[in-house]
């Protein structure tokens, strides 16, 4: 099981109806577009604290789970702040680089910072409401907004052949390291070539076992969701 299934089902509204949850999920969306930044800085603190007290965990790991979004949103942010100008005058600060001044905007650093806390607020409740919700309701919900069948099944394989992947990975990777393969940097670049060529074999064996026991389940190409 993936570590998001063990923490949805943890949950305390693991069981509440994912309709409900959903619900709320567009309250928390709207509010984080349409708050002022202090608002939206508010409700990413109300949505960590809610999400870790419905989840069984510590802030600092919460905290842990925002990092790499924080740091992709913070390589954009540098580019809207950032502005090359002739007028040296309309920057904060400038640099002079022949002709051109490059430094901070006063306009694109406002920018930065509705851009920033907006999208914090946004990534909390899409986190809140992934976290506390079980794929099972997911998919219930999905059924619930006349999303096709079709794309359903796409999504239920996709995420089943993610857990597949984890799970090849790890037990690979369990076995190169009792082997010693990770102990230098030429033998740990060895070990993760032999270990991306052995993954794709053995995720296509176990496609081939769930391929043969839909077979002896006499599928017909629907799944009974």
């Amino acid at each position: 099981m993936l570590s998001i299934d063990k923490l949805s089902y943890q949950s305390r509204w693991c069981r509440k109806d994912p309709r409900v949850k959903f619900a709320l999920y567009l309250v928390f969306m709207t509010l984080a577009m349409t708050l002022p930044p202090l608002g939206q800085a508010l409700l990413l603190m109300g949505l960590a604290l809610f999400t870790c007290y419905l989840l069984r965990v510590r802030l600092m790991s919460y905290l842990k789970w925002m990092m790499i979004p924080i740091g992709f949103l913070s390589i954009g942010l540098v580019a809207i702040v950032l502005s090359v100008s002739t007028q040296p005058d309309s920057l904060l600060l400038g640099y002079q680089i022949g002709h051109y001044f490059v430094g901070i905007d006063p306009q694109g650093l406002q920018t930065a910072n509705q851009t920033f806390w907006r999208s914090l607020a946004s990534l909390a409740a899409t986190f809140w409401l992934m976290l506390n919700t079980p794929f099972e309701q997911l998919i219930k919900l999905l059924k619930f907004c006349r999303v096709p069948h079709l794309l359903i099944e796409q999504i239920l394989l996709t995420w089943r052949f993610i857990s597949i992947f984890a799970e090849e990975a790890t037990a690979i990777y369990q076995a190169q390291s009792l082997r010693f393969g990770y102990v230098s940097l030429r033998t740990s670049y060895r070990s993760m070539g032999m270990l991306v060529s052995m993954l794709f074999s053995r995720v296509m064996r176990r496609y081939q076992q769930m391929s043969m026991a839909l077979e002896l389940k006499l599928y017909q190409g629907d799944f009974h969701l």
